[in-house]
């Protein structure tokens, strides 16, 4: 059996074009799968079962230029698998969408048959919506480009892009945009719920970057949204998730920037972690916007001490980088320093895994307005390794050019954070989870109440009330929209914005 997809400079289309034949024969080879053969039983949004005719499943297939994949395919197997293995799903149906054309026969389908739909475009999905059971998973990941303008200053992505593409074609012309801080994450998550990275705080979030999307919604209507083209759903795609539609393409700004940073990390022990945790609340709060410094509380596996450490990049003046970090280097006592000059595409690549499904995982996280003393030491204390897990709680760097957005200027509204914490517990996968999982459930219990929200692309186990709260005074506008857009919640897997309509009621008593 083929293995199992690498994230690091493959994407899945290249996986898949190694399982299959090439060209034409490729696309041939795809159909044939779907064609012929017994009906296939599938789920509703509304979780009823239903039965896909054969006959159904093959003309869908004619219809595609693009690949239809259903169970027992190799190439199905490796399209349902997400980042986390600990998500196991098993889709009626795979659709990989070669272009915009291909996803509007996708969403008619399942608009049809009324399918529980999944859209998956890197796979890192915190939540595992992007697969699901029993329903119509969209697979963008033969839906991938990166096209720059040097001149106007803006890249055009394929909706399935991976943002190495991004980060890569644009250096390469002097130019960059935020786009996380892994390379194999996909465009589309990402940017539609927020979008942090190592320049957020210089050039804003990757949805403050985007000048408009290109959008198959509900309705199978592929539309142009910018501030002068369906201006509401310009707005709510900015950190309104994948409630809208499916994004087939993404144009973003660019700004010129040297491609040579200076990045790194500091390592302390973990004694320190308070005194340090309470510096980082003060210096993070009020440094240069061009230092983008995250905090790191890792436990490793095996017993190992757990450290401290913070992980910089700085893409100012590199004479001043010295004065900017002197700072940190007298907070504590560092251990080890690894701070150097960088290319940014090569930094932007250092996260990345080749095979990250040899552990299983769960995250959970929220936003922090500021971190005073006595939120340190609840944090810290509440901090416990284990020699089964790696045990990390993490502080992703927020504030600068995020926070001066105004809380209504886009869907996203948490524009008064200092930091993003996440707690993420990992295991060898195959081992016994709950116990890893119980203790960050745990861990948060003693600290929610110093959080304010929650990053929508790291939520999970959240109720629906919880994500309603989440959108702040952004949500009655939210609401408005998907009743325009997707008054029947056909594109549910996500953040959930729930529709006001009869329809949407009926289907939020199912849910």
């Amino acid at each position: 059996m083929m293995k199992r997809r690498q994230f690091c400079g493959v994407s899945v289309g290249a996986a898949v074009a190694a399982a299959l034949p090439g060209g034409p024969a490729f696309a041939a080879t795809a159909r044939a799968i779907a064609s012929g053969g017994a009906d296939v039983n599938a789920v509703t949004g509304a979780g009823a079962q239903v039965t896909l005719s054969r006959a159904s499943i093959d003309e869908l297939a004619g219809q595609l230029r693009g690949n239809l994949l259903l169970p027992g395919n190799e190439a199905y197997e490796d399209a349902r698998l997400l980042l986390n293995p600990s998500f196991d799903k098993h889709p009626a149906l795979v659709v990989q969408p070669r272009g915009a054309a291909d996803v509007q026969q996708a969403v008619d389908f399942a608009r049809a048959h009324e399918l529980l739909v999944a859209v998956k475009c890197g796979g890192h999905s915190a939540s595992g919506k992007s697969s699901c059971d029993g329903g119509m998973q969209i697979d963008l990941s033969l839906l991938r480009f990166a096209r720059v303008d040097p001149q106007a200053r803006t890249a055009l992505m394929g909706g399935g892009s991976l943002l190495g593409e991004l980060d890569h074609e644009a250096m390469a012309q002097g130019l960059v945009t935020t786009a996380g801080t892994v390379s194999h994450t996909g465009v589309g998550g990402l940017t539609l719920g927020g979008g942090f990275g190592r320049v957020a705080r210089r050039y804003g979030l990757a949805l403050d970057n985007v000048r408009s999307v290109e959008i198959v919604t509900a309705d199978g209507r592929l539309r142009h949204a910018s501030a002068e083209h369906n201006p509401d759903l310009y707005w709510g795609v900015r950190g309104g998730g994948g409630n809208f539609g499916v994004v087939t393409a993404f144009e973003f700004n660019l700004h010129p920037m040297s491609r040579q940073v200076v990045a790194g990390r500091l390592v302390y022990p973990f004694a320190q972690a308070r005194q340090l945790l309470e510096f980082y609340g003060e210096y993070g709060a009020s440094c240069p916007d061009d230092l983008y410094l995250d905090a790191v509380m890792a436990g490793p596996p095996g017993g190992a001490e757990p450290v401290f450490m913070f992980s910089i990049v700085w893409i100012g003046d590199p004479g001043r980088a010295d004065e900017v970090l002197a700072p940190l280097r007298r907070a504590g006592t560092v251990l080890n320093e690894s701070i150097k000059t960088w290319d940014y595409v090569a930094l932007q690549r250092s996260g990345d895994i080749d095979d990250p499904r040899a552990s299983g995982s769960y995250i959970k996280g929220a936003f922090l307005p500021g971190i005073d003393s006595e939120v340190a030491r609840r944090i810290v204390e509440a901090f416990e390794p284990h020699p089964g897990r790696s045990t990390v709680a993490a502080f992703q760097h927020s504030g600068g050019a995020i926070n001066r957005v105004p809380a209504d200027a886009t869907a996203f509204p948490h524009r008064d954070a200092m930091t993003n914490l996440f707690t993420m517990v990992g295991w060898p996968f195959g081992n016994e989870s709950a116990e890893h999982i119980a203790y960050v459930k745990s861990y948060w219990q003693g600290i929610e109440d110093v959080t304010r929200g929650f990053y929508a692309n790291d939520a999970r186990d959240e109720n629906q009330a919880e994500v309603d709260h989440n959108y702040l005074g952004n949500y009655d506008r939210l609401v408005t929209i998907k009743d325009r857009y997707d008054p029947t919640n056909l594109f549910r897997l996500n953040a959930n914005i729930r529709p006001s309509g009869a329809a949407g009621r009926a289907r939020r008593v199912a849910a």
